[in-house]
């Protein structure tokens, strides 16, 4: 990797939980110069602006996020065993898996009406998420781990969107209570399903 290109790598990573900590509108520029120790007039040779750099640092929290999850699933043999580690793996989001919390959520939730680049790139992020959820049911049909008949994507999209909703409602609650009462919701469909 050349100089420029560690630098440009080095900033992503600085800036990424800052700003999915503080937000895209809350970040300034001034943090993530801060963070770096890096001038000004560094940053703008490597980022035409913020919201650039918000970008990157979006895609970089993304792609933590699921080499993390990946690496967890790839213990597991089963489809029920993913599907388990999936749910635990999001468990408690008071301490995640990423610095500052779903950034799924975080941005997604910012990003709504303000920022269609951003915007996009969680909407690609969810339906990655489902893709993968999804997949592991299907893999599981296949392996007769699970019913023929159980509908793989309807499920992922139930699986996503509890998680995500027991993300904002425990990290608000300061607690995980109501991400426990979800997971054990969870597990009781996949074992309902379970042959």
């Amino acid at each position: 990797m050349a100089k420029g290109e560690e630098t440009k790598q080095f900033i992503i990573e600085k800036a990424a939980p800052i700003f999915n900590t503080k937000g895209i509108a809350a970040t300034s520029m001034s943090d993530i110069m801060e963070a770096t120790k890096l001038s000004k007039g560094s940053m703008y040779v490597h980022f035409d602006n913020k919201e650039v750099l918000a970008c990157a640092a979006v895609e970089h929290n993304m792609q933590m996020l699921t080499e993390r999850l990946q690496r967890n699933l790839s213990q597991y043999k089963t489809s029920k065993e993913q599907l388990f580690a999936y749910i635990d793996f999001f468990s408690d989001p008071n301490h995640p898996p990423v610095v500052g919390g779903c950034p799924l959520l975080n941005f997604g939730t910012e990003a709504d009406d303000t920022n269609p680049v951003v915007k996009g790139k969680v909407n690609r992020g969810i339906q990655q998420g489902e893709k993968l959820i999804s997949g592991i049911i299907e893999k599981g049909i296949a392996n007769k781990e699970f019913r023929s008949e159980w509908n793989a994507e309807d499920f992922a999209t139930v699986l996503f969107a509890m998680l995500e909703g027991g993300h904002l409602m425990s990290r608000m609650a300061g607690n995980n209570d109501k991400m426990i009462t979800i997971g054990n919701s969870l597990k009781k469909i996949i074992e309902e399903n379970t042959v």
